[in-house]
């Protein structure tokens, strides 16, 4: 697929993590194949916002190397289906369905043509943590999303919060950092570590923008969706910063005394009108 050349190289990026991501001390893939229950500490978690999936149809967008697809698959839902942008990860995504029998189905798309490339409506569409600060054009992924999602459907949201976005640890301690408000330019990081596994990222150039709260609740409400609820949360599902710590299941949190300072994680669940 053809795409901007800053998009191309956060795909490129993605790519190489696939084998980092598949390694040691990554995501740790043969839990789903050890043990026929386990569903991921990302679906766990968005589970009550989820609701019951039984017998639904589900789409899960940006769905990386499948895990939580997988996870979905297991708590109820006639059909899944997870869409990526890396060929890579998809190769990985079916792998592990094949290992493990779930009944998962993933296609190769970005989010701007996902719609179209899917071509077909589902009951629940599920995007989580690390998604939309990868491209520019929000109106143009919550259109797929809306396209995605048949009259009634029921969208799902999870990310990290737009608030804790400008922050990172200098000198020791957690300050704002970076810009909240929506630039066209992208923050450009070269990383050579991911968030997960050991090995170095062949492909480390990775471009991302910050989405303040009200773009993407506009977005949202602007691709024709009734906005159902949205939630804070104070815990983060890793150590974004040194200063957290595993205190409550598999959330991160800061200390006491700044616990209450900034809001880490946000979830919006959303309805398309029949």
């Amino acid at each position: 697929m053809e795409l901007d050349p800053l998009l191309a190289e956060n795909r490129d990026n993605w790519d190489s993590r696939v084998p980092v991501h598949l390694g040691p001390n990554g995501y740790r893939q043969e839990r789903y194949v050890d043990d026929p229950t386990w569903v991921s500490e990302m679906v766990r978690f968005d589970q009550p916002l989820l609701g019951d999936l039984t017998g639904l149809s589900v789409v899960h967008l940006q769905c990386h190397i499948g895990t939580d697809t997988v996870s979905l698959a297991r708590v109820g839902p006639s059909e899944v289906v997870g869409v990526d942008f890396s060929e890579p990860a998809i190769e990985a995504a079916r792998d592990l369905a094949a290992r493990t029998g779930a009944n998962v189905t993933f296609v190769v798309s970005d989010v701007y043509n996902a719609a179209v490339t899917v071509g077909r409506e589902f009951d629940v569409l599920y995007t989580s943590v690390g998604a939309i600060g990868w491209f520019p054009d929000l109106a143009r992924w919550a259109a797929n999303v809306a396209g995605l999602l048949r009259p009634g459907g029921r969208f799902v949201f999870r990310d990290l919060h737009p608030a804790a976005w400008p922050y990172e640890a200098v000198d020791g301690q957690v300050v704002p950092h970076y810009w909240y408000w929506k630039r066209d330019e992208p923050l450009v990081e070269d990383e050579e570590t991911s968030y997960l596994g050991d090995g170095k990222v062949t492909s480390p150039r990775a471009n991302e923008w910050s989405h303040p709260v009200s773009e993407v609740l506009n977005a949202i409400i602007g691709a024709g969706l009734r906005l159902d609820r949205v939630e804070e949360h104070e815990g983060c599902d890793w150590p974004m910063f040194g200063e957290l710590s595993p205190q409550e299941g598999d959330q991160w949190f800061f200390p006491d005394h700044l616990r209450d300072k900034v809001p880490m994680m946000w979830s919006i669940a959303a309805t398309k009108p029949e």
